[in-house]
């Protein structure tokens, strides 16, 4: 696809004027896209998410163990989750270790093919899973990790993936907002037996709604490729006979349109200066936090890990960890946007709780992440140059609250 160069997202603000926590960042160049598709009579079937896959497969770059990434496109995050579990085979009796801090849809992944997840904490400097952690959380009905790369922090892969080889177990990886996160070089979703990416609208890259499934296996590739569309054994290219086909096994419909893959072909065109405003702007507001009393930052602290940068996540201490509410409305108040990750460990919210059973404290490393952390705004919609504003409303907000 060939490259154009967009215009800046928008100009330096002046003061006083809204931050937005996140916005989609769209231009022309993403407009022409999909406008290109509609000028065609194709809108699903076609080359477009042909063409996303083969992209995103070179984006991504060689997986760890050698050979060459496998990627298959999909309506959602979760929907390349389910087809992991799906596909590997997943179901009662299994169990599936899953971070307490993440989203509910790494565990709702695992609840829909009638698996148990089992909780664990993350580490605190990063909101991370680490092996230690899957150690202790392993029984004789683990079945598979689910690794999630928090905000964008990669976990350390060959340590986890050395449990797994293990005891045999089959890891996927959440990667939903871990585009651009390296670890030793090599790119999320790259370690496991599949890696599973959200182009939501304010993720890294964005189709609308959509996501992509990984694998370093092709053969996984090919399968969940059927799995994704019906079940059906042959795609509309290979079909001598239009309209004929056959259906060895059930499938589900998680199939992209080439309209949300035009839009993601464009949208991955400018990921590396996405990813370098982000890497810029999340710079500046942590140096310019880093001396605020009681406010620690989740980040990566192996000189290993290259963090995609989704945002800044800040965690309050002492005695500031009671004001969360108070500081996120006067930084509102003050026109900067923010948002929480997440609000609840999984295993606290309701339906969880109520299968599940849960003790407070239990994951208190992750209870103190999603009740004192507030996430801060990096991404490309906003230039370095308001980075200095969000560190003054950010002090001025926690001055008020003490």
């Amino acid at each position: 696809m060939k490259q154009q160069v967009p215009p800046r997202c928008s100009p330096p603000r002046r003061g006083g004027e809204q931050i937005p926590f996140a916005r989609p960042w769209i231009t022309d160049v993403e407009r022409d896209a999909v406008l290109g598709v509609l000028k065609g009579h194709i809108l699903t079937h076609g080359p477009q998410c042909k063409a996303f896959e083969a992209e995103f497969a070179a984006f991504l770059g060689v997986p760890a163990s050698g050979g060459a990434a496998h990627c298959v496109s999909t309506s959602s995050c979760m929907a390349a989750l389910h087809l992991a579990y799906l596909h590997f085979g997943l179901g009662p009796g299994d169990e599936v270790i899953v971070p307490a801090q993440t989203h509910t849809a790494t565990a709702h992944a695992v609840e829909w093919v009638r698996a148990r997840p089992v909780f664990a904490d993350c580490d605190p400097k990063t909101g991370n899973l680490t092996a230690k952690r899957v150690e202790a959380a392993l029984t004789s009905k683990t079945k598979a990790i689910s690794v999630v790369h928090f905000l964008g922090i990669p976990c350390d892969m060959p340590a986890i993936m050395e449990v797994a080889r293990r005891r045999r177990l089959w890891v996927v990886e959440d990667c939903a907002l871990a585009v651009g996160s390296r670890f030793d070089g090599v790119h999320a979703g790259l370690f496991g037996d599949a890696g599973c990416f959200s182009f939501y609208p304010v993720k890294h890259i964005t189709t609308g709604e959509g996501g992509m499934f990984v694998s370093r296996h092709e053969g996984v590739a090919q399968a969940v490729s059927r799995l994704r569309a019906f079940g059906v054994d042959r795609t509309h290219a290979e079909r001598s006979v239009p309209g004929m086909y056959d259906v060895p096994g059930l499938g589900l419909n998680y199939r992209l349109s080439e309209l949300q893959a035009a839009l993601g072909r464009a949208q991955l065109g400018r990921v590396t200066e996405n990813l370098d405003r982000r890497r810029k702007n999340f710079a500046v507001l942590k140096a310019g936090l880093s001396k605020v009393k009681d406010v620690r930052v989740l980040d990566s602290h192996d000189a290993r890990a290259k963090n995609s940068h989704y945002c800044l996540e800040v965690v309050l201490e002492g005695p500031l960890s009671k004001r969360r509410g108070e500081i996120v409305a006067a930084l509102n108040a003050r026109g900067v946007g923010t948002s929480i990750y997440y609000p609840q460990p999984v295993p606290r919210m309701a339906y969880y709780r109520k299968k599940y059973g849960y003790s407070p404290g239990s994951f208190q490393h992750a209870e103190k992440i999603s009740d004192c952390g507030i996430a801060l705004p990096v991404g490309p919609h906003i230039e370095t140059g308001d980075m200095p504003r969000i560190v003054d409303e950010f002090k001025a907000a926690v001055k008020e609250a003490s």
